[in-house]
């Protein structure tokens, strides 16, 4: 396996910790945390691999998106 590969098996496998955490934490489905997940602007920031933020742990990750994109969870209130 070359790094290419590597990184994209390390990316799914952070979206889906990420998807899961963001379900639990927020006592919702796994389609509503996704849709969250994949709507935020920090989703495009980890997939393109952006200031190396995907390397952050998915926990922090969460934390990062509920506080700089509060609105992406008003709707869950």
């Amino acid at each position: 396996m070359d790094d290419k590969v590597l990184e994209q098996v390390y990316q799914e496998s952070l979206d889906e910790r990420l998807i899961s955490y963001i379900a639990e934490e927020n006592n919702i489905s796994l389609e509503k945390a996704m849709a969250i997940y994949y709507a935020s602007k920090l989703s495009n920031k980890i997939n393109q691999g952006n200031e190396g933020i995907q390397y952050l742990d998915y926990k922090v990750l969460a934390d990062l998106l509920k506080e700089t994109e509060p609105e992406l969870f008003d709707k869950l209130q």
